[in-house]
């Protein structure tokens, strides 16, 4: 996640207050010209530079660092602020190989990219999102929680905790993904070891080795994680859920919502239910954005996310970049939790009810790239 000021500091304007000819003085004018067009190619160079350096795949962080720098030759970002200068470069950088964790992070407030013609003006942007929503008992029995996120906060992770424990009893568990879109691991190991019997290996993480060696992995000292042998040129450790004792949740049957919006950390969640068969996924394909890592701050209020290691299935090797983690019953993302509630045996016209009453407010469809209609 990343945290910044977001804030674009103002260009110095010349003012006086005194007669003057109509026309300001061109000296102002030019240091004002100079100034606009020198950010656009600072960000993108500084943003090359970071993607050379400690992105997860070292030939294809090159490859994005000569596209950018190829932008600034040419003069594509020179004159570019705000949404413009995201748009251009995000379409250069994911022209070389697309990343779902790729997006150029602007100011806030900073100008919207100018729309295609036909395009719908830009809308009032939406309030943060709360990371838990309807956290209860939605059936006899039958416990529910959405998580929009998991984020790097420790009320956030004790009312995780709780939930887990206020409904221990329960016979099922569903956890709606289906807006959620990325965070750590805290709230994950309170919830995993409710529901495994035995030390279970969940998912591996492998880290750039270079980031790993400099002290720039965002997950190295992590408790439930265990170094292990990976692939040269990379540090990788394994996840695992470690029982806490408690019995009474592990015949429980557990459903994950899923949607082309559960992004990152809610792909890892889904990934590691499906891969120990522990959960059934319900809905479709996830968002497809594997990587994690680390936020870094452009210069200017700008700020990327920079990918740094990837998440796979310790059984087969493979990652869900691009494609999604797939569920295992696949319908619509809005049809989900009205699937998962008839297999519990909720008849089916309290099954839509129930389930008009906890649909996510948030989108559920996958991100579109930035200025896509």
């Amino acid at each position: 996640m990343i945290r910044s000021s977001r804030l674009l500091p103002g260009l110095l304007m010349a003012a006086a207050m005194i007669a003057v000819p109509a026309i300001a003085p061109p000296t102002a004018f030019a240091a004002d010209e100079a100034a606009a067009e020198s950010i656009g190619d600072a960000v993108a160079e500084k943003y090359a530079a970071l993607l050379e350096r400690d992105y997860v795949y070292p030939e294809t962080g090159k490859r994005y660092a000569a596209a950018l720098r190829a932008g600034i030759k040419a003069g594509r970002y020179r004159t570019l602020t705000g949404e413009a200068l995201g748009a251009a470069i995000d379409a250069d950088v994911n022209g070389v190989a697309p990343d779902g964790h790729l997006r150029l992070r602007v100011p806030e407030g900073a100008a919207a990219a100018p729309a295609a013609s036909g395009a719908a003006a830009p809308t009032t942007p939406r309030p943060r999102k709360p990371p838990v929503e309807q956290a209860g008992w939605i059936a006899p029995g039958i416990a529910f929680i959405r998580f929009n996120l998991f984020p790097d906060d420790a009320a956030v992770t004790e009312a995780a905790a709780k939930f887990m424990a206020d409904h221990a009893d329960a016979k099922a568990i569903i956890f709606d993904i289906r807006s959620h879109n990325g965070g750590g691991l805290e709230q994950m190991d309170v919830i995993f070891p409710w529901l495994f019997a035995e030390p279970t290996r969940l998912v591996t993480m492998a880290t750039r080795a270079s980031v790993d060696a400099e002290g720039g992995s965002p997950i190295d000292g992590v408790a439930s994680l265990r170094l292990v042998k990976g692939d040269p040129g990379m540090v990788a450790r394994e996840h695992w859920a470690t029982p806490n004792g408690d019995k009474r949740l592990h015949k429980a049957k557990v459903y994950v919502l899923t949607s082309g919006a559960s992004g990152s950390a809610a792909e890892h969640f889904a990934l590691a239910m499906k891969h120990t068969h522990r959960g059934i996924l319900v809905g479709a394909p996830t968002a497809g954005a594997n990587h994690f890592g680390r936020g870094e701050e452009l210069g200017g209020g700008y700020a990327a996310f920079i990918p740094v290691g990837r998440t796979y299935d310790p059984a087969t090797g493979k990652d869900w970049e691009g494609d999604g983690v797939q569920p295992d019953i696949a319908v619509p993302p809005a049809d989900a939790l009205v699937r998962a509630l008839t297999d519990l045996g909720v008849a089916p016209a309290e099954a839509k009810t129930l389930s008009d009453a906890h649909r996510p407010a948030w989108p559920m469809e996958r991100r579109k790239p930035r200025g896509a209609r």
